[in-house]
């Protein structure tokens, strides 16, 4: 695709950024050439700019390996062993790796991110579609994702994380910011917020459930471990813990708010090592 002067001068760019495109159109006013030649002169936030202005592409970037300070390409990048970005990395479409997938600064796609191996961002990765990764994932900033997030080991993330559909984790999931899920929550091993938890559907974790603020879920609620929350605990149908249940000082449980009251004994119950404290809704059972 080529980028006329009345083209780019349409999108109003700034004036330096404009002043830049005049000075090197000469040279050639490919999209793609464009977004390099800018990259390849540290002008990321340009090349970011018409990313966002042009939109993505059908072309495809392939490689065995890429080591770079920054990456940015309008299509998808498909490449046979690692990524290793300093800077940001983003692409218009989808990125796939045989191996890992590591960026300094950000990750950025419209469409699906896939790493074999691990994930490892010292900022925020946004995805505009689903997230597949082999190993472990670890991001310094938010993780924001268009689908559903599947992570084969541990998901640790220093800011939120928001998925618009399932969150599936092989093993441990800790976050500092809230965690939300479009749909579903499923961990291997223990799930822990230090703010707060909402999921759509259910929640299950393997070992101890925990969010400093509230946990929330439109249906069940399931830990092997204990379940613990700053504030209130909300399930659309039961809460189920292999330890205890505690909510927050001032909080209930509330259990059953998505069920029928006379419908609890079947679809609202509660079951822990020992009935909770300040369980407001739902059918207490004692754990088998």
């Amino acid at each position: 695709m080529e980028l006329t002067q009345n083209f780019v001068k349409a999108k109003r760019p700034c004036a330096d950024g404009y002043r830049w495109y005049i000075r090197n159109r000469h040279s050639g006013t490919d999209y793609q050439h464009l977004i390099d030649s800018l990259v390849r002169e540290g002008r990321v936030t340009d090349a970011i700019w018409l990313l966002d202005n042009f939109g993505p592409t059908d072309a495809v970037l392939e490689a065995d390996d890429i080591e770079a300070d920054a990456l940015v390409f309008a299509g998808t990048i498909v490449v046979r062993g690692g990524i290793h970005v300093d800077g940001v990395l983003r692409a218009g479409q989808a990125i796939r790796a045989g191996g890992g997938v590591r960026a300094g600064e950000s990750i950025t796609t419209g469409g699906d991110l896939e790493a074999k191996a691990g994930l490892y961002c010292d900022g925020a990765v946004h995805v505009g579609g689903d997230v597949r990764v082999g190993w472990s994932l670890n991001a310094a900033g938010a993780l924001r994702c268009g689908g559903l997030v599947r992570v084969h080991r541990d998901l640790h993330c220093d800011a939120d994380i928001d998925t618009a559909a399932d969150l599936l984790i092989g093993e441990a999931l800790a976050a500092r910011g809230n965690v939300r899920c479009g749909k579903g929550l499923r961990a291997g091993g223990e799930v822990i917020s230090e703010a707060g938890i909402v999921s759509a559907n259910g929640i299950l974790a393997g070992a101890d459930l925990r969010a400093s603020t509230h946990l929330e879920a439109g249906w069940g609620i399931k830990a092997w471990g204990d379940i613990e929350a700053g504030g209130a605990i909300r399930a659309g149908e039961g809460v189920e813990a292999g330890g205890v249940i505690v909510a927050g000082p001032g909080y209930g449980i509330h259990a059953g708010l998505n069920v029928r009251m006379d419908d609890w004994p079947a679809s609202a119950c509660i079951r822990a090592a020992q009935q909770p404290s300040r369980l407001i809704s739902g059918y207490w059972a004692e754990a088998a």
